[in-house]
């Protein structure tokens, strides 16, 4: 027997629906457009869809089409009600006469509607249930068998392009979310020194190099006075927005501290012996590194720390002086020998009593200074090979008589040189430091051509 006309037309409508499963829609446009199409494809007078509530496990109304607003109010239904049930175990329910069926939850509403017979279907998505559609219609007996059958095609297109725009809504969402995490990456790195400060008698260059768009490292330069400036590097232990919060607000603690003795000093003017030197910088860079510490038990929560290196470098006086707050030890590189800086104490924001040493070193003229964080030296290569420290230094050792920015280029073309295109999972910062004026020598090597590049 062949098709009637108005089989065609149904076919062809059922056919349609594949668009929005195609479709670049919102979750809510495609259930309006779904419910008014169910309607027109079946003929019948109105359409409900509910969708499975994953918090409530309840069914929410989510679109009608032909119904009241009172009607789409009426109650709740949940997965253990009777119809529900049985389309959820792949019935299609089909209620004859709503007014007499003791299936029925609200009654009086329905008959205030004017709808008297049902036909209930789930829609599944890979076997699993999402939801069920409604069709009502104002006869006894509304739905033959063949209603069923396009109710049900209607039901699994309605599955399908539901699903799609709940992923569709997804990926916009983590769009935007990207975006958001790429301008606050670019923030964040607004807050890295563009370029190292102009110090006499001292050459310095930096470079940062995030994993992700945003990230915990941060270094800065803050003089204090002529021929005197602080350096700090830090890592907050964590990744993503958090340590950028906490690298973002400890970023300006330490800052708001050196502003504080910067104005100290200006108020009380040059005098013989002032407060950078000797002792007295030891003893203000360990009440600074104490305030640091508690002010960080304030605000880091559990698992969340941080690691600093401070220091305070005169160039005039050819003197650094540290603390190392469980921070990669910095690399002072002399006549071809390493010496680890690593005098301090616990990291920052686990114990608000923690107790800090002080160390004040002697530099020479050709020092070599390397501050760095452990992104630096735990670079891996396809092989899960650590670079390592061993490594940085001896590339670093090859470049010492280079002027700073030839230090840091080379140490980071040595380091992509083993660790390949391998991915790397922190974020590196390092900072060359170098005592003297910017000069070649006889020891200074031509720059390998395949650095990582540098700020």
């Amino acid at each position: 027997m062949g098709r009637t006309k108005r089989d065609i037309e149904r076919n062809e409508q059922v056919y349609q629906l594949s668009t929005l499963v195609a479709g670049e829609f919102s979750l809510q446009e495609v259930l309006d457009r779904l419910a008014e199409a169910a309607v027109k494809i079946v003929g019948a007078r109105a359409c409900s869809i509910r969708l499975v509530d994953e918090e409530t496990n309840d069914l929410k109304m989510r679109s009608t089409y032909g119904l009241s607003e009172e009607y789409r109010n009426k109650g709740p239904v949940t997965k253990d009600d009777e119809v529900i049930r049985a389309a959820f175990a792949g019935q299609a329910v089909v209620i004859d006469d709503m007014r007499d069926d003791s299936r029925i939850q609200y009654k009086e509403a329905t008959e205030r509607e004017g709808l008297v017979s049902q036909l209930t279907v789930a829609m599944q998505f890979r076997n699993h249930p999402i939801g069920v559609l409604r069709l009502y219609s104002p006869r006894p007996r509304g739905f033959r068998e063949d209603d069923t059958i396009v109710a049900r095609a209607v039901a699994s297109q309605c599955a399908v392009a539901i699903t799609n725009a709940k992923l569709y809504g997804e990926a916009i969402a983590g769009q935007r979310m990207a975006e958001q995490m790429r301008l606050a990456g670019l923030i964040q790195r607004r807050m890295i020194p563009e370029k190292a400060p102009r110090i006499t008698g001292l050459d310095i260059a930096a470079t940062y190099i995030p994993c992700f768009d945003v990230g915990g490292d941060f270094y800065d330069f803050l003089p204090i006075s002529d021929g005197r400036i602080v350096i700090t590097i830090a890592d907050v232990i964590g990744k993503g927005v958090p340590a950028a919060i906490m690298m973002s607000w400890f970023r300006g603690a330490l800052q708001a501290y050196t502003e504080g003795f910067r104005e100290v000093l200006k108020d009380i003017g040059p005098v013989e012996g002032d407060l950078n030197s000797g002792l007295k910088a030891a003893i203000r860079t360990k009440n600074a590194i104490e305030n640091f510490n508690k002010m960080a038990c304030i605000e880091c929560r559990e698992g969340e720390f941080i690691t600093l290196f401070y220091a305070t470098i005169d160039a005039i006086e050819k003197t650094m002086t540290y603390c190392s707050c469980g921070h990669e030890p910095t690399a002072l590189i002399r006549n071809g020998h390493v010496e680890d800086l690593a005098r301090g104490g616990l990291v920052l924001g686990v114990d608000p009593q923690a107790k800090y040493e002080i160390e004040t070193v002697q530099l020479e003229e050709g020092d070599c200074l390397l501050f760095y964080t452990d992104g630096l030296v735990d670079a891996m290569d396809f092989n899960s090979v650590l670079w390592g420290r061993d490594r940085m230094v001896e590339a670093a050792k090859q470049f010492a008589d280079c002027p700073a920015d030839h230090v840091v280029r080379n140490v980071l073309a040595y380091r992509r040189r083993f660790a390949g295109l391998a991915r790397q999972v922190d974020d590196t910062s390092l900072i060359a430091v170098k005592v003297g004026p910017p000069r070649r020598t006889e020891g200074c090597r031509e720059c390998d051509p395949c650095g990582d590049g540098n700020r």
